[in-house]
């Protein structure tokens, strides 16, 4: 519930500011807005200075007249006016914390959170859901903010989030009746001061939980097994391979759902291990609350790949081309290379964020033909790959996607996949993939007649 007697202050005005300020308004608050973009950098603005008391341009003391904060998830909590909100006791919350307080108590809340696989597995979870029969609702870090949505009112069943470490780094209260934590790997180094502080941010997600609620968890994961050792929750693991302590794992053609449901791989129709493990993920975060297995396994049927996320987007003279651009870190690179039965041209470089790109040495040399390196990072990988892998280091994005096509024959395979973020040149990944596909289509179009 929200205590209309406070000052809310809302800290960033991106989706889920925004989301977070007209919901308060509907519950009858009116926060106080606060940008550190200039206005007319931001498209809503002109409304929003006439539905709320705002400021842009920079944050003022008037937020530290506020007693809540809700602080959009990609704002540093190391910013100045944090900082000195702390120092006051003012209390520091995520949307996502906002729509815990504020949903109608007979939804259920699935959350997902991990380093790489997360958009893919909620996006499951959601399909399985629909496919019982379920009212459920698809939010979070995927699609529209929590707070965009109806979900202080009763009827919604299941509310499925995507989570961030950012989101997950001001809850409260927030409780999940089944929390996933998929993997945990480096990632957002640049933002946290340790691998560790980033793996306790993600291992917030099981804070609040009890023995009543439930943990999916990969027991093929060290770091996984590791950070979630004294949660309360009870456990549900999955696997790659056959194990004992699985509740869900997989075997040659298909995958094991407790003692007695198979999951012939042939339901799926998205490739790649890391895929099955986020599949395994999706049916076991479903069963921990409807415990019908052969009816999930149906529900599973059906499921496509997601934009971006090795993406097929067309075959030009007998070379296929995949867009993987939400492959922002050196993980999902790895997952991108194991789920293609031969040598590959991958195409990597963007913005950095700090990682160590040396990790990914030995699966390149045995996965890929040649490396095209570009953006921002290029200078970084070409140091750290030359005369390991075949490479070239080509600035542009668009000369490096047309040099693969160019030095391909018949049967290559061209991917995308940067392990880096894309901030370099794109708005964010979605755009870069867009432009990716651009650039194969005009590929196509002069290739046509020849």
């Amino acid at each position: 519930m929200i205590d209309k007697s406070k000052k809310y202050g809302i800290v960033g005005l991106a989706r889920s500011g925004i989301a977070s300020a007209y919901k308060l308004k509907e519950l009858g608050v009116i926060p106080f807005l606060s940008e550190l973009s200039p206005a007319q950098e931001i498209p809503a603005a002109e409304k929003l200075e006439k539905d709320f008391p705002c400021e842009f341009g920079g944050h003022t003391k008037k937020l530290l007249e506020c007693d809540c904060l809700i602080v959009s998830p990609g704002i540093p909590l190391n910013t100045f006016i944090l900082q000195k909100a702390k120092e006051k006791n003012i209390e520091l919350i995520s949307e996502i914390e906002l729509g815990y307080r504020i949903k109608a108590r007979d939804s259920k809340i699935i959350a997902v959170t991990g380093s790489n696989g997360k958009s893919t597995t909620v996006s499951l979870i959601h399909h399985i859901l629909t496919g019982l029969g379920k009212n459920s609702l698809l939010a979070g870090n995927i699609g529209d903010a929590l707070c965009g949505y109806d979900i202080e009112k009763p009827g919604i069943d299941y509310i499925v989030l995507e989570i961030s470490s950012f989101q997950l780094d001001l809850i409260d209260s927030f409780k999940p009746d089944v929390a996933v934590l998929l993997n945990i790997t480096p990632d957002h180094i640049d933002r946290y001061h340790s691998f560790e502080d980033y793996a306790l941010s993600k291992v917030n997600i099981f804070k609040n939980q009890e023995t009543t609620d439930t943990a999916v968890l990969f027991w093929d994961s060290p770091e996984v097994r590791h950070f979630t050792r004294d949660i309360k929750a009870k456990k549900l693991y999955f696997s790659l391979s056959p194990n004992e302590k699985a509740f869900a794992y997989l075997a040659n053609n298909y995958i094991q759902l407790g003692a007695e449901t198979k999951v012939p791989l042939s339901y799926l129709e998205i490739k790649g291990p890391h895929n099955y493990a986020n599949a395994m993920s999706a049916m076991l975060a479903v069963y921990a609350l409807l415990p019908e297995p052969a009816k999930i396994a149906e529900a599973v049927t059906g499921f496509k790949s997601l934009p971006h996320r090795l993406e097929y987007v067309d075959t030009v003279k007998g070379v296929s081309f995949y867009n993987d651009s939400k492959a922002t870190n050196t993980d999902a690179v790895r997952s991108a290379l194991h789920s293609f039965d031969k040598p590959i041209r991958i195409i990597m470089g963007g913005s950095d964020k700090g990682e160590n790109y040396n990790v990914l040495t030995a699966d390149l040399q045995k996965k890929v033909k040649k490396a095209y390196l570009t953006g921002e990072t290029l200078k970084k990988m070409c140091q750290t790959f030359s005369g390991k892998i075949p490479l070239e280091c080509i600035p542009d994005l668009e000369l490096a996607i047309k040099k693969a096509f160019s030095d391909s024959s018949a049967g290559d395979i061209i991917v995308l996949s940067p392990a880096c973020a894309s901030f370099d040149r794109f708005k964010n990944y979605e755009e870069r993939g867009n432009f990716f596909k651009e650039i194969v289509a005009r590929i196509g179009k002069e290739n046509e007649k020849k």
